[in-house]
C-alpha cells in the first residue's frame, strides 16, 4: 500500500492562513479530501496521512471529522496545546478518535529557538506515550543540535522529522545540516519524511540534481525502514506539480531492492503512524 505520509486540508481565509502570502497565490484557495484523492489517485497512491496547518483544537477537530467521513485519510497529525495545564485532557479527548496517530507543533516559527527544551513543552511530550501517539519534528535546521538533546530525552517517544529538517537547498549548503542530521538518525526512535525539499530549492529552477545530496544523505543516515514519501500537497503547488515530486522520489529510489522501495513508498509511514 502507497502512503503520501504529509499532505494538508484548509479552507483558505486570510485571517487563518496569514502564512500563505502574496508569493503564494496558488494556495489562496480550499484543498480538501476530493482534491487529493485526484492527486494520489494520478500516481498511485493510495491513502494519506493529513497533517496540521494551523495551531488550532478547532483545525484538529475538523481534520478528525475529514478523517472519519474520508478513507484516503488514514491518519491525522494534529495540534494540541502541550504546554497548557489541561494537556492531558487534551490529549487524552483527541486520543479517543482512532485516527488521531501524531501531534506536530511549529517549532520552525517560534522566536525561542530552544523552544524545543522548554520544561512545559518536554511535559507535554511525556504524556504522549500511554496513548501511542507519534510526534512530528517541524524544524529548520538551526533547530538540529538542540532537537537532539531534545530526542534524548525521550528514548521511548516516536518521533517523525518533517522535510527533512528543512536543508538550505537553494543556497546549495549541505552543511552543518549533513552531520547534524546524520546524528540525530543515530536515534532508533527517529523516523524522517522525504517531503517538503523542492519548495526549500529555487521554485522556478530545481532540478533532481539539486536535490541528490540531501536525498542521498538521509537515505545513508536514515535507511529505507525508518524513511518514508511525503507529497507535502498543496504547499508542494509552490515549486511543482504533485506528480513531478512523486517521479523525482521514484526516479530516486528505483535503484533500490523492491522492499526497500515498499518501506519509503508506505511500510514506514504504516509502521511510524500505526495506520
Amino acid at each position: 500500500m502507497n502512503i503520501d505520509a504529509h499532505q494538508h486540508f484548509w479552507q483558505y481565509n486570510q485571517q487563518d492562513y496569514g502564512w500563505i502570502g502574496p508569493a503564494a497565490k496558488v494556495l489562496q484557495r480550499d484543498f480538501l479530501p476530493a482534491d487529493l484523492e485526484l492527486a494520489m489517485a494520478s500516481v498511485g497512491i493510495h491513502g494519506a496521512v493529513s497533517v496540521q496547518a494551523r495551531q488550532s483544537l478547532v483545525e484538529t477537530r475538523w481534520l478528525l471529522d475529514l478523517a472519519t467521513r474520508h478513507t484516503c485519510i488514514r491518519g491525522v497529525v494534529g495540534w494540541l496545546p502541550l504546554t497548557a495545564p489541561d494537556a492531558q485532557a487534551h490529549i487524552a479527548a483527541a486520543a479517543a478518535n482512532p485516527k488521531l496517530k501524531a501531534l506536530r507543533h511549529v517549532l520552525q516559527d517560534e522566536a525561542d529557538d530552544h523552544y524545543i527544551l522548554r520544561e512545559d513543552f518536554n511535559r507535554g511530550i511525556r504524556m504522549l506515550g500511554p496513548h501511542h501517539l507519534a510526534y512530528d519534528l517541524l524544524i529548520y535546521e538551526r533547530h538540529l543540535p538542540q532537537t537532539i538533546k531534545f530526542v534524548d530525552q525521550h528514548p521511548h517517544q516516536i518521533f517523525v522529522v518533517d522535510h527533512l529538517a528543512k536543508p538550505r537547498v537553494k543556497q546549495q549548503l549541505i552543511e552543518p545540516w549533513r552531520k547534524l542530521i546524520t546524528q540525530l538518525a543515530m536515534r532508533a526512535n527517529v523516523y524522517c519524511k522525504i517531503s517538503g525539499i523542492m519548495t526549500e530549492a529555487d521554485h522556478q529552477h530545481w532540478t533532481s540534481a539539486d536535490l541528490q545530496p540531501y536525498l542521498q544523505t538521509a537515505l545513508q543516515a536514515f535507511g529505507p525502514r525508518r524513511l518514508m514519501f511525503g507529497s507535502d500537497w498543496p504547499v508542494c503547488l509552490l515549486a511543482g506539480s504533485y506528480l513531478r515530486w512523486h517521479q523525482t522520489v521514484a526516479e530516486f529510489i528505483a535503484p533500490l531492492a523492491p522492499a526497500e522501495q515498499n518501506r519509503i513508498m508506505g511500510d514506514t509511514a504504516i509502521e511510524a503512524y500505526r495506520l
